[in-house]
């Protein structure tokens, strides 16, 4: 501690770990006012009194080839970032998810004696089980969010919280169903789709395609039917191209930016890639159908180090597969369409998906996720 008050070095490197490090530097300087928060974060860590000594944008990709494109820049963030905790002397290092980048960059503070949180582990129980040896050896405490983690982490002999998840207090809406449709000249009254694409620009060319060409068949079926795309932030216009095909075919279709939690509240059924995205629509106890696709190569690579049947973290935190998963060659737009259509056709097989969600959202635990995060960080960060 420098003149009494506490340094947190915060990285996080997408959306939804800027999400959950704004909430925590929230809860960090509603326990400590004078505690310093600095580091590699987005809008959302600096709005709530971080200070950016780097911003994400540019370094966020899914897959182990994609990730080739940014290595000079994650390595130029990398440097940056080591050169600044030389200079601030930071008591605690909280690591939020970004694994391929925070793993490297954690062990570089524990070579600087700069004990490590990690918050939002790395996925040791889905693919790469050998990072438990790493986690081992770097990391002070590990703050998990969903409950099967904590024993792994614990029969590893890893010091570990199971904290619940933050979007249990941040998965809320902002405006009601009726008035948010009507605001975007949509039917209050119509089967409404979520499209959620991903937050990655690769993710988006991989995904929305289909997606959209999945809803031209929708409204075939469903000829009422009225779809939304949430929007992530700081995503180029022209990803958002095939959105064009829906309107074009007499769709009413509407792009909402930065509202994921309002869109899905408002809606019927809910095509989303996945990762968080799908533990928001649980959170809201939405019907939804989840895809993937990543390039070929980097789907032949990764496959085989895959250790999990199912990859939707609804489904994981469910035991079983309670909503339908379209995974690389299985996810075609017929296949989407089919499963999004017996949603909004069948509303006994949609109520009992909502129950089953209803399970998943108690599952994730109680609200205060992120005060109880906060709390072991600055609890470590003083017993330096």
């Amino acid at each position: 501690m420098i003149d009494g008050s506490t340094t947190v070095l915060v990285s996080c490197g997408e959306p939804s770990g800027d999400l959950y490090a704004g909430a925590l530097v929230r809860e960090i300087k509603a326990l400590d006012g004078s505690a310093r928060i600095l580091g590699l974060g987005g809008e959302g860590l600096r709005k709530a009194g971080g200070e950016l000594a780097a911003d994400y944008g540019g370094l966020t990709v899914t897959g182990l080839a994609e990730a080739l494109a940014v290595l000079p820049r994650s390595l130029a963030t990398y440097r940056r970032l080591v050169a600044g905790a030389k200079r601030a002397r930071p008591d605690v290092f909280v690591a939020i998810d970004f694994p391929e980048f925070n793993l490297r960059l954690a062990r570089a503070m524990r070579r600087l004696g700069v004990p490590v949180v990690y918050y939002i582990s790395p996925q040791v129980w889905a693919w790469r089980p050998r990072r438990l040896e790493t986690m081992k050896q770097i990391a002070a405490h590990v703050l998990v969010i969903f409950p099967f983690e904590e024993e792994i982490y614990r029969r590893a002999g890893i010091p570990v919280t199971f904290v619940g998840h933050p979007l249990v207090d941040l998965a809320t809406p902002d405006a009601p169903r009726d008035a948010f449709l009507s605001s975007l000249r949509l039917d209050p009254g119509a089967p409404t789709v979520a499209l959620l694409p991903g937050s990655r620009p690769n993710e988006l060319g991989a995904i929305l395609p289909d997606l959209s060409r999945a809803a031209v068949l929708i409204r075939r079926d469903i000829p009422s039917a009225q779809f939304i795309v949430a929007r992530a932030p700081n995503l180029d216009d022209r990803l958002f191209a095939p959105v064009s095909m829906m309107s074009a075919g007499g769709a009413p279709v509407a792009v909402v930016e930065s509202r994921t939690d309002t869109v899905l509240a408002s809606s019927d059924v809910v095509l989303t890639a996945s990762g968080t995205a799908t533990v928001q629509a649980a959170l809201h106890e939405r019907p939804m159908v989840i895809v993937y696709r990543l390039s070929p190569l980097t789907y032949r690579l990764g496959r085989r180090f895959v250790r999990v049947d199912t990859y939707g973290m609804a489904n994981l935190v469910a035991g079983r597969r309670v909503v339908p998963e379209l995974i690389q060659d299985a996810f075609t737009p017929e296949a989407v369409a089919r499963e999004a259509v017996r949603f909004l056709a069948d509303p006994q097989y949609a109520r009992a998906t909502r129950e089953a969600l209803r399970e998943v959202r108690r599952r994730l635990g109680s609200p205060g996720a992120s005060r109880r995060a906060a709390e072991e960080v600055l609890r470590i960060a003083e017993s330096v």
